[in-house]
């Protein structure tokens, strides 16, 4: 299983077990998740989703930097240009980058504060809430984005940029969290410089790994993880091209099956706590109706 390759996971060193009940272990992703237990989402379609998510996640990042000439999930940068504009005292400037960062904030807390909420309730669809959630704004943005793309709003006598720049922000803060929290934090479907860093490390200790040396410590190489994280940048690139290509095909428009991908991830749980609880709702009706 997966968790056996993750051996700078605190969780997994906390819990020895016994080999029967290790072999039976759930993967790095669903550790301490008992309500994830029982949907049985094996390793293979949790890869496939992280791909499909850093895929779209490329695709909006793309298609923003087009429409705005910003990285919309690029925090970093933002606040680079942040204490860039603090320097030359361009408060404008200084205005966007810093409302950007806080509209990706805003937007992976309602996506957490989403999921935690489900989950209280018993949902079995927490995380396809929150992609349902994204795709509605996401459709938002594809169906009015002409009219956010070139509305711009004053602002003390400073001129603001369209709201779709933050809308965008807040939607990859959305999505970033999903996965992140899906994972416990080992995964991000937007953040490729964790990807990357973590990327080199894995490939660090291959090499050395590869010496072999009796004096030199032992280091677990986990191979899965690199193959994952190289299909994430992967992924996310691929999606980047098609992104690109996209909006310059469609305009705004390119958001529109970026939202319907979403739809369909999050449908099977959606629909299944939609049936369930609509069941539930007659035979509680027809109880009461029989009394």
């Amino acid at each position: 299983m997966m968790s056996r390759h993750f051996p700078d996971n605190p969780q997994g060193r906390k819990r020895a077990a016994p080999h029967s009940a290790r072999h039976h272990a759930p993967p790095f992703w669903q550790a301490d998740r008992p309500y994830l237990h029982a949907q049985q989402i094996s390793d293979a379609r949790f890869r496939r989703l992280g791909y499909i998510m850093a895929f779209l996640a490329g695709a909006i990042n793309a298609g923003g930097f087009f429409a705005f000439a910003r990285y919309t999930s690029h925090v970093t940068g933002s606040m680079s240009l942040a204490a860039d504009m603090v320097y030359t005292r361009e408060w404008d400037l200084l205005l966007v980058a810093l409302f950007s960062v806080c509209c990706f904030i805003g937007g992976a807390a309602h996506s957490a504060w989403v999921i935690f909420w489900t989950q209280q309730k018993r949902f079995r669809g927490s995380f396809g809430f929150s992609m349902w959630l994204e795709a509605c704004y996401l459709l938002v943005f594809g169906l009015f984005g002409a009219t956010l793309l070139h509305t711009d709003w004053g602002w003390g006598g400073m001129v603001m940029p369209s709201l779709a720049l933050f809308q965008l922000c807040f939607i990859m803060g959305m999505h970033n969290t999903v996965v992140t929290v899906l994972s416990g934090g080992a995964i991000r479907s937007t953040h490729m410089t964790g990807s990357a860093t973590d990327l080199g490390i894995e490939l660090a200790k291959s090499v050395y790994y590869a010496k072999n040396h009796p004096r030199l410590p032992h280091v677990r190489v986990n191979r899965p993880k690199m193959l994952l994280l190289a299909g994430l940048m992967a992924a996310f690139l691929a999606g980047g091209v098609v992104g690109a290509w996209g909006y310059q095909a469609a305009g705004h428009h390119f958001a529109l099956p970026v939202a319907l991908v979403l739809f369909v991830l999050g449908a099977g749980s959606v629909g299944y706590d939609v049936k369930l609880r609509l069941k539930f709702f007659l035979l509680r009706r027809y109880a009461k109706h029989k009394r």
